[in-house]
């Protein structure tokens, strides 16, 4: 892919009270570097086993390609799980593909897969995922590309299966060029890239130090902007909500799509999260004003629609609007400073998962013990800190003039 063409400043993610604890929360949940680069050369590993062990697949595989969160950095843990992840690749199959059926596509792309390397395989409506033993999750899409269009512009299979049905289908799709607009959309933020890099790093540092192991191998993955931080946190707090619901939950794409058009350059983590959020509410509203259901498409090609199974009907599309409007209320709160220390803590945890946020508090905690002792911690004055025991402490009095913060230093305005 085209590498990003913008480059800004933007906003240390870490430098004040509130958006702290939400980065740390997204970093909490996001795929790691480490695992980024195993996933890599797990797609890379099928695709020659594909070529290699299937006459139907040899020569016939053009493009394996990253799709969805993995293709702009996004990826966080499955569901309202902490250690599960799912990733997307696009399969865009050859000349000997075209002339079948996506119940034929789907089918021979399974029996290729299935026995491979002892996983388990499942065959899914529209792809084919691979279960991992640590559970990372590979969902391999087969495309067929539409020659003569703009670049990958293709079709995927829709197909129940195991029979042929009138049901099944093509869908039209161009996730290569969504990516490259959402890029385009939001370019790299030179201060996310070093905060997260530094988080990332001590980390490594930390885990070395205690089980004596060599530091992975890292890549070049690291979450590049405060829109895709924004992303990372809708989703999970999606995930959170839809845990234990049934039917469909709203797609991520379309959550994408709306960071990506609600991006601003010099926007507080905090800031575009509610940006982000507002702008779903107020557009389900007006759909729903006239009992209509949301309609977003790609906006690099409209036939390939967002929305082409969720919402269902205007009850779901409405009460992804009220999960919408909670998370709102309480962010909102958060910076009035109408919730002390403890209450917000609980209020994270219901929002985005009990592991997680607790996970989060705590290394602030260390983070904060640690730059205490070299002298280097800002304090408000009120002394006002958010640890895990902080109950009534206040969260309304920024930073005052602060010796320099250390990196990781949270609720300051640190300097990078």
């Amino acid at each position: 892919m085209n590498q990003y063409i913008t480059t800004i400043d933007g906003i240390d993610p870490f430098s004040n009270r509130v958006d702290a604890i939400l980065a740390e929360i997204a970093f909490s949940v996001q795929l790691p570097p480490s695992l980024h680069d195993k996933a890599v050369g797990r797609y890379d590993a099928v695709r020659k086993y594909l070529e290699s062990t299937s006459s139907s697949f040899c020569g016939q595989v053009e493009h394996f390609y990253p799709q969805g969160s993995m293709a702009i950095d996004a990826t966080i843990s499955n569901r309202g799980t902490d250690d599960e992840y799912d990733l997307d690749i696009v399969a865009q199959l050859g000349d000997e593909f075209h002339s079948k059926s996506p119940n034929y596509i789907l089918t021979e792309l399974e029996k290729a897969l299935i026995g491979y390397r002892g996983l388990t395989v499942v065959r899914q409506t529209r792809c084919v995922t691979i279960y991992y033993a640590d559970n990372m999750h590979l969902d391999i899409t087969p495309s067929l590309r539409d020659w003569g269009t703009t670049e990958r512009q293709s079709v995927i299979m829709h197909a129940r299966g195991p029979n042929v049905s009138d049901e099944d289908f093509e869908v039209p799709m161009n996730a290569y060029g969504f990516v490259e607009w959402y890029k385009k959309k939001t370019p790299i933020e030179r201060r996310v890239v070093a905060a997260f890099s530094r988080k990332w790093a001590a980390q490594n540092r930390a885990r070395a130090d205690a089980d004596v192991d060599p530091v992975p191998v890292q890549t070049q993955f690291v979450v590049k902007n405060t829109a895709t931080l924004a992303l990372q946190l809708l989703k999970r707090y999606r995930n959170i909500r839809y845990a234990d619901r049934s039917g469909r939950m709203p797609p991520s794409v379309l959550l994408s799509y709306y960071c990506a058009m609600s991006a601003s350059s010099g926007s507080s983590l905090t800031e575009m999260l509610l940006r982000v959020s507002r702008n779903i509410v107020r557009d389900i509203a007006n759909a729903s004003l006239y009992g209509r259901l949301v309609h977003f498409a790609n906006p690099v090609y409209a036939d390939d629609v967002f929305t082409d199974r969720w919402p269902e009907n205007v009850d779901q599309q409405n009460r992804f609007a009220n999960d919408l409007k909670e998370l709102i209320r309480g962010l909102e709160a958060a910076l009035s400073g109408d919730m002390l220390a403890n209450k917000l803590q609980d209020w994270l945890r219901d929002m985005f998962g009990d592991r997680v946020v607790t996970k989060a508090v705590d290394m602030m905690a260390r983070d904060a013990q640690a730059a205490a002792a070299v002298g280097t911690q800002g304090y408000t004055k009120r002394g006002g800190i958010l640890v895990p025991a902080a109950a009534g402490v206040p969260l309304t009095t920024a930073y005052t003039s602060p010796v320099r913060a250390s990196p990781h230093t949270y609720f300051g305005d640190g300097t990078v």
